[in-house]
């Protein structure tokens, strides 16, 4: 019996199928590999993701990129998968860090932005996860075992056409079936694959190496295009929609803070969820609840910020117009022309200043609040940095130092502020002060509570400041959130916390929001409005206050519209009665919470909406402001 088994065993050594997965193996290891690691990540972004139609393109993507390594030598092939399967590790790993902060997929684009990291680097390394190592496991598993392999191969020497022959088979194949997935995903939704508005669907419907190739190919081709001009029938369409968003129509509030100065504050990493909220018994932000009694209140008002985050906040506010669909704004087209905020206040002969207590040059700002036109920005330099809370200068000492810089601003001027304190990871516990978080003692949801704490307490002194200074009486101020503050990744404290059980991603949409608070002399306007909206309605809400000309704004003026409309950079969108998330492809009624099935009228909207986002890009792209006022 043990000599037959032998026999076999001797006889399965010897026979070509045998052979031919020895002399493979290397091939067949790092496609296991990568396919083992891609799906681990996939499962990880999304667990939805892992049903049966996703494993064609992710090992069709994969049988494309080993294709090339058959035509290499033994030697030159095993160190092109060993290079490949570091890149790709490192790749996927970056792309599970960047979906943990921004819950979307890392993009070339974004990469330009790396630079930024530096200055962040506390909330990079919070981003980390141990397990996040076991992509680089095999890395240094089969060092060993590729040195023995290579010395037992190296003698073997196979002839060019038979291995250019098995080139162009596996080749074929995994292009075939690429180029299936990518075809049923554009037929779906024609617009996507260009403007890769919605990135983890993509990545759900076509695998990560497929949309990272997708993505190169936009971000080469794009930059291709746009050294060419926009046809003169896109220009005139593009403008036509500008002037039919900016007709006025109705005229509730028009010109009520004509003459006053504008005061607006951007409140780093400030959620609704805490407005209103107590916790053992304690208000989270008692300051901010007192300046709402007394001011107008939007609670349906959502951030709508993409890759460049705080500075996407920002962006849209001032200008109106969408983030940038890869990367950000603030760098990508700070040389480009824009009719913003302080542009159109300094034709009111407004003074105009951005303060903010970070370096000038992050996030670009010393250049684009040139690009938009704000008289001075008061960085870093401009402040006594004598404490320092989070990433920099205390939002106590900011906002001190920026009240005693405003007394003596000529009036009537327009400051933007942006708070920095809050800002995630919200690790500085020891410098939020005493506030008891309970049973989130130590979680990172208890530590942003605490900070969002420390800068509500600051806020509250320097608006008490403000009116003790008689400023409140001829000012107008507009105090919003920027951002999320609890990543996807830590829904659940949330969720815990809210004492809520509903998971759906309407229910984690719902969470998206952020205050906008507008306080009028005299608290007068005072109460909430339930109109739905977002960052991009504030320029044409305060255009409409100030009697400012609305020519290039994509947004709304929150007194004098019935759209509900707020569009998300990826693609998800609202009409106030209707939410679709795009990364499932899912509508959902909000007021039952329940999904519903796509009608003819929700697919054209979707369209409409997807049509609204590509006539900002082309309006960045090409700098098309500038075209329009010059006349062109």
């Amino acid at each position: 019996m043990n000599i037959s088994k032998f026999k076999i065993i001797s006889k399965l050594r010897d026979s070509k199928i045998f052979k031919m997965l020895i002399s493979n193996i290397d091939i067949l290891l790092f496609s296991i590999l990568i396919f083992i690691k891609i799906m681990n990540y996939a499962k990880q972004i999304s667990p939805e993701y892992l049903y049966i139609g996703v494993t064609h393109p992710v090992f069709a993507s994969i049988l494309v990129i080993v294709s090339f390594s058959v035509l290499f030598k033994v030697n030159k092939r095993i160190r092109y998968l060993y290079l490949l399967d570091l890149i790709i590790s490192l790749i996927l790993m970056a792309d599970l860090m960047y979906y943990r902060y921004f819950k979307d997929v890392i993009t070339l684009a974004a990469v330009k932005n790396a630079k930024l990291l530096g200055g962040v680097s506390s909330s990079v390394g919070s981003l980390f996860n141990v397990k996040d190592l076991f992509y680089l496991l095999d890395i240094v598993i089969l060092i060993p075992f590729i040195k023995r392999y290579k010395k037992r191969e190296s003698s073997r020497k196979k002839k060019f056409l038979p291995k250019f022959a098995v080139f162009i088979v596996m080749f074929l194949i995994g292009i075939s079936i690429d180029v299936k997935s990518v075809y049923a995903v554009a037929k779906e939704q024609p617009t996507l694959l260009s403007s890769m508005s919605n990135r983890i669907y993509l990545t759900k419907m076509i695998g990560n190496l497929n949309f990272h190739a997708i993505d190169a190919y936009n971000y080469i081709s794009t930059k291709f295009k746009n050294s060419k001009k926009i046809s003169a029938d896109d220009e005139k369409e593009i403008k036509n929609f500008l002037d039919q968003n900016n007709a006025v129509t109705t005229t509730n509030l028009k010109g009520e803070g004509e003459g006053k100065n504008l005061i607006v504050i951007q409140v780093e990493a400030l959620q609704q969820f805490v407005i209103n909220q107590k916790i053992n018994g304690k208000e989270i932000t008692p300051n901010l609840n007192k300046w709402i009694n007394k001011s107008l209140y939007f609670d349906n008002y959502f951030y709508q910020v993409a890759g460049g985050n705080t500075s996407d906040a920002e962006f849209m506010s001032n200008n109106s117009l969408y983030p940038a669909q890869s990367g950000a704004a603030y760098y990508s087209y700070s040389g480009n022309q824009y009719d913003s905020l302080a542009k159109q206040l300094n034709d009111k002969n407004y003074y105009t200043a951005a303060l903010h207590g970070n370096n000038e040059g992050f996030w670009n700002r010393n250049v684009m609040y040139k690009a938009e036109k704000f008289d001075d920005f008061y960085g870093e330099h401009s402040f006594n940095i004598d404490e320092t809370v989070g990433l920099g200068l205390s939002d106590k000492s900011f906002l001190d130092q920026s009240v005693e810089k405003m007394k003596n601003f000529k009036q009537p001027y327009y400051s933007f502020l942006v708070t920095l304190s809050s800002h995630y990871p919200y690790d500085d516990v020891k410098n939020y002060g005493d506030f008891d978080v309970g049973e989130y003692e130590g979680t990172l949801l208890g530590n942003y509570l605490k900070s969002i704490h420390y800068t509500d307490q600051q806020l509250g002194v320097f608006l008490d400041k403000l009116d003790k200074e008689g400023i409140t009486q001829n000012s107008i101020i507009a105090l919003y959130g920027d951002h999320f503050a609890i990543p996807k990744d830590n829904t659940d404290q949330l969720l815990k916390f809210e004492n809520v059980n509903d998971t759906s991603d309407l229910q984690w949409y719902e969470y998206q929001k952020v205050p906008l608070v507008i306080h009028f002399p005299e608290d007068s306007h005072k109460g909430i409005n339930h109109t739905y909206g977002g960052q991009m309605d504030l320029y044409p809400t305060l255009a409409n206050l100030f009697n400012l000309p609305k020519q290039y704004m994509m947004g709304k003026d929150l007194f004098n519209s019935d759209s509900g409309k707020v569009i998300f950079r990826n693609g998800s969108f609202t009409n106030g009665k209707i939410f679709y998330v795009s990364w499932t492809n899912t509508y959902y009624d909000i007021k039952s919470g329940k999904q519903v099935e796509e009608t003819d009228e929700l697919k054209k909207l979707r369209d409409e909406y997807n049509k609204e986002l590509e006539y900002s890009d082309d309006i960045l792209n090409h700098n098309l402001i500038k075209v329009f006022e010059n006349g062109n």
